[in-house]
């Protein structure tokens, strides 16, 4: 149990490194964090204060829905991934061109991501629906987290503009490339059924 929850904090931590390298080159990713970033750009809010409260629908969603469980586990992830948000501005400064930060950040949230999904968490938002609709239809969860991430930066082009727009589309394919690649490792296979021994004892007897 005590590893489920360090391996929870340290998919919390990659996937604020990931935002940290997004947001020092002004990018966007998808989700409830893509939105609260564009929000904290337009507001100038705390980023954290604003994806906790962006996330409050989906809560609901999840309870209703995913159970009560991952719903607490998933509002825990959200709140420690909102701490180190607020430790952003003790991090080192860095200066990155606008496609390798998309292309890393999208790599170190998708594999933070990864860390969450495969112990029953997430981080709100896009991440709850993709993984009901895997749960309830076996969709991919990538394909899923694309097109609502894909929405969101849209959305936020007014904030960014087009070319850290662009940027901030790569950022979320890699993320959702990286999550359907690894799907299989938070997927529960279904068990297959057992054949039934009955008639082969009755035939050898």
């Amino acid at each position: 149990m005590l590893q489920k929850y360090i391996k929870i904090v340290l998919g919390c931590f990659l996937a604020s490194i990931g935002l940290y390298m997004l947001k020092s080159a002004e990018l966007v990713t998808g989700g409830t964090a893509g939105l609260s970033l564009g929000f904290s750009y337009l507001l100038s809010l705390p980023f954290g204060i604003v994806f906790f409260l962006v996330n409050i629908p989906f809560y609901i969603f999840s309870f209703v829905r995913m159970g009560w469980r991952f719903t607490v586990t998933t509002i825990a992830a959200v709140s420690v991934l909102t701490l180190f948000t607020f430790l952003h501005p003790l991090y080192p400064a860095i200066a990155l061109p606008g496609i390798i930060a998309s292309v890393a950040g999208g790599l170190i949230i998708g594999f933070g991501l990864i860390l969450l999904f495969a112990n029953q968490a997430s981080l709100g938002g896009a991440n709850i629906l993709a993984l009901f609709l895997q749960k309830r239809f076996g969709t991919n969860p990538g394909t899923v987290n694309f097109i609502f991430d894909f929405c969101v930066v849209m959305l936020s082009l007014y904030s960014v503009g087009l070319v850290k727009g662009f940027y901030s589309i790569v950022s979320i394919a890699v993320t959702s490339f990286v999550i359907s690649y690894f799907k299989e490792k938070f997927a529960k296979p279904t068990p297959k059924p057992q054949p039934n021994p009955a008639p082969a004892a009755q035939a050898a007897k």
